[in-house]
């Protein structure tokens, strides 16, 4: 009996020096974690706080949200930070889409280890009232009717809102002529006042002008129809088959974390993200909560870079 108990000590001593990982995840977790994400206020900020505080209780830990500027530097951060499972990652699409308009510290691929897709937010096609287009199909054959006559409001290069119309252009056939703002705001006050004909918006951004009819909703631009916009068509379904262009958040952990934390941790945010409490506040926030396995948020994220990387390159996009 002695000799048996000599024998597994010595056995788990062996485990905890050849295999530091598996060591790791079986007391994980034994310290706070903390989360990474944008500046206070953002969306993957305002989409981690709830997250963190549900899942300090089921990982019987604190989970801390740290903040920090927009762009690279969160992903880098978290590129960088031991492949433990302590440091953690909640971003949009910039983390991958980002790194194809511009050099980036990161390889979004080889340096993170998804976790799973927590959350997407749709834009909505939006035009002026002063525009007599009423459906996608009526839009598309007023743009190829006078070639460069319409315009676009585009938040910022590279943005889901740019993106979303430089994919609708390329799949409708249509010349449709980009002006640029620094930020939603200042595109959706131009687009009220009749300055632009449309916009690719966030549902959040626009839904209070669609209910008072300054503007005009024709379509969303995810696969399904979303309840952020109920009765809305999608575009897909609306003359550009195949259309899809959504901004997901996903949470990711460092390359090289061992298995074990990373399905503990799938297992643990998926739970929280389903309950009712945080799908209701999620879709407050104009974004409706998603979930599933690492490897499905790893396949979105390369299938998203070949997708989106076409478009890119084709209309010339770089990070300003």
């Amino acid at each position: 009996m002695v000799m048996q108990r000599f024998v597994l000590i010595v056995f788990f001593k062996v485990v905890a020096v050849l295999c530091p990982g598996v060591a790791a995840s079986q007391d994980f977790p034994y310290r706070p974690i903390r989360i990474i994400t944008v500046q206070a206020g953002g969306v993957g900020d305002l989409i981690a706080r709830p997250l963190a505080q549900g899942l300090a209780a089921p990982l019987g830990q604190p989970v801390i949200v740290e903040n920090r500027p927009s762009g690279f530097i969160p992903g880098d951060m978290v590129a960088k930070a031991s492949p433990d499972g302590y440091t953690l990652l909640v971003t949009s699409a910039i983390l991958w889409i980002g790194p194809l308009m511009q050099k980036s510290p990161y390889d979004p691929v080889k340096d993170f280890a998804p976790i799973t897709l927590l959350a997407t937010t749709p834009n909505v096609l939006v035009v002026h009232p002063s525009l007599p287009a009423k459906s996608v199909g009526e839009l598309i054959a007023a743009a190829k009717a006078k070639p460069g006559a319409l315009n676009y409001a585009s938040a910022g290069a590279g943005g889901s809102t740019h993106l979303a119309a430089e994919l609708f252009k390329s799949m409708a056939g249509v010349d449709i002529v980009k002006i640029s703002y620094r930020g939603a705001g200042p595109a959706i006050v131009d687009l009220l006042g009749g300055q632009v004909h449309l916009m690719f918006a966030t549902a959040g951004s626009v839904t209070p002008h669609i209910k008072s009819g300054k503007v005009r909703a024709l379509a969303v631009t995810s696969a399904q129809p979303s309840v952020l916009v109920p009765g809305l068509p999608t575009i897909a379904a609306s003359g550009v088959p195949g259309y899809v262009s959504a901004s997901p958040y996903g949470m990711f952990a460092t390359a090289g974390t061992p298995g074990a934390i990373i399905r503990r941790l799938n297992k643990e945010v998926v739970g929280v993200i389903s309950t009712p409490e945080i799908r209701e506040r999620f879709l407050n926030l104009g974004v409706e909560v998603v979930g599933g396995s690492a490897e499905e948020l790893a396949s979105t994220v390369k299938s998203e870079m070949a997708r989106m990387g076409k478009v890119i390159k084709d209309a010339g996009i770089r990070l300003e």
